[in-house]
């Protein structure tokens, strides 16, 4: 079992990179133009369109929470050396959020292909960044068993 808490550790982090650099989806209209934003392209998107307000909630909710979770997490897997009742108190708030910023990727592509704007298509991005939120969530499971079984 605690091989596999390590592995979750480290794949965590390297997956939401990878989620974050890659293209997310990439989108199609009218089969001229196509467009593959990644995660970061979209944040700088936003802001560069006078989104700003959009630009903050996305990068918090999609950027900052995963790596505060993703630290809580080790701290919480590390528990001696670290605060790990700190992190048992975060962890249920960032919890709430894990996925959210996946299912609104998704209902973005969904939204595009019935609404005839473009045809959309996931791309890598997307799914290392799915990955990411699961061995987060497989790390944080693993963590708090291996703290219960002390």
């Amino acid at each position: 079992m605690r091989w596999m808490l390590v592995t979750a550790l480290v794949l965590a982090p390297l997956f939401f990179g990878l989620g974050v650099v890659l293209p997310l989806v990439r989108f199609e209209t009218l089969y001229f133009f196509d467009r593959s934003p990644s995660l970061l392209g979209v944040v700088a998107a936003l802001w560069a369109g006078d989104d700003a307000v959009l630009a903050v909630v996305v990068a918090l909710i999609s950027i900052v929470f995963p790596v505060i979770k993703m630290i809580a997490i080790a701290a919480e897997a590390l528990g001696e050396g670290f605060d790990s009742a700190f992190a048992r108190s975060v962890l249920p708030q960032l919890s709430r959020w894990s996925l959210m910023d996946v299912v609104l990727v998704a209902l973005v592509i969904v939204a595009a292909k019935t609404g005839g704007i473009a045809q959309a298509f996931s791309q890598p991005g997307l799914w290392f960044y799915a990955g990411s939120a699961l061995m987060a969530a497989l790390a944080h499971a693993l963590a708090e068993l291996r703290h219960v079984e002390r």
